[in-house]
């Protein structure tokens, strides 16, 4: 029973402490999802891939999503045209190259500042080295889904006709900010953005109350999805932390190695959201390495089980282990030059 209350104490504490973050990042992403012109975001991409892959990468800071909603943003940016290197490094840093995240990794490790800049480092290395390679690929449409590549020979043949006085970039929410729609099953359904339906939606409305309305909508929809996410994931890290022996925790927790391994293992299965991943992470810091903490941030935002269920929207699985491998290669060998020669 002691145990009981001292894991439940213990979820409960992660999770008050972490849902104000969870709730920001979803107002965040919400707010930029309306107000943020696609068109000229893609205008203004790098055609160079390694300047690209770095941008793409970087571009997070304007839009904080988590894996939940980077994939259909990096999805529309394919479908609209952006290089492929900038498309491959927002699906792998977005979620962790984010002021959001930052501030919340920053909060959690507060006595260990300087997790956070490993954790930021690391990720836009690796994503912007992980993108730069996929753009030796000249065309990427056989290692996309069918939908995904029909829908960029379509773009490539006809120019997109002009949009109307309703579907101005000032008046339409942004397509290519939607996100975190998946395990309510609307990710496939776009906002409106056809002319007809968004005039007769906008009845009686003015354009920013619209937009409000939308914002409100896609709060409540992301919060649904990950606050479900955080307390499965706040719920395993307070067993974990309370039943298994801590023999096995000190065991796998020391080795520079083993500590490594089963931290990368952790994240990939957890899938916890990375607006909050970082609280989950501090309740194994008096116990593994500080390389493994930093893998765990670092992996488990690029590549998780729910990250690869949608990833599976844009990519074949051939890609998606393509992704895996060079991720998880770069993660082990950066995290274990921390183990060995810093930390």
């Amino acid at each position: 029973m002691t145990q009981l209350n001292s894991a439940f104490i213990l979820f409960l504490s992660l999770l008050v402490e972490a849902t104000p973050f969870l709730l920001l990042g979803v107002l965040f992403s919400g707010l930029l999802q309306f107000f943020v012109s696609e068109r000229r975001l893609l205008a203004i991409m790098p055609k160079n891939a390694l300047l690209g892959a770095f941008v793409g990468s970087c571009i997070g800071f304007l839009f904080p999503v988590c894996e939940c909603g980077n994939v259909p943003v990096a999805r529309r940016l394919l479908m609209q045209g952006a290089p492929v290197s900038v498309a491959i490094g927002f699906l792998l840093a977005a979620p962790t190259i984010n002021p959001v995240v930052f501030w919340a990794t920053w909060t959690a490790f507060r006595d260990q500042p300087e997790i956070v800049f490993y954790r930021i480092g690391f990720s836009l290395f690796i994503a912007t080295f992980v993108a730069f390679i996929f753009s030796f690929q000249g065309d990427l449409r056989p290692l996309l889904q069918p939908s995904v590549a029909k829908a960029i020979a379509v773009r490539k043949k006809y120019e997109a006709p002009e949009l109307s006085v309703l579907t101005t970039e000032r008046n339409r929410p942004s397509a290519l900010l939607q996100s975190g729609t998946y395990f309510l099953g609307q990710s496939a359904k776009p906002l409106i953005t056809d002319p007809s339906e968004l005039q007769a939606a906008m009845v009686g409305m003015k354009p920013s109350q619209y937009r409000l309305r939308l914002l409100l909508e896609n709060t409540i929809q992301e919060m649904r999805e990950l606050v479900g996410v955080l307390v499965l994931g706040s719920a395993i890290a307070a067993l974990l932390q309370v039943f298994v022996p801590r023999e096995l925790i000190l065991s796998l927790g020391q080795g520079p190695i083993t500590s490594i391994l089963a931290m990368m293992l952790l994240a990939a299965v957890v899938s916890i959201c990375s607006t909050v991943d970082s609280f989950f992470a501090l309740s194994f810091a008096s116990t593994f390495t500080s390389g493994s903490l930093v893998a765990f941030l670092v992996f488990g935002p690029m590549i998780d089980l729910k990250g690869v269920g949608l990833m599976l929207s844009i990519f074949k699985p051939r890609a998606i282990l393509y992704l895996f491998i060079l991720a998880a290669q770069l993660t082990l060998i950066f995290t274990l030059f921390l183990n060995l020669y810093i930390s």
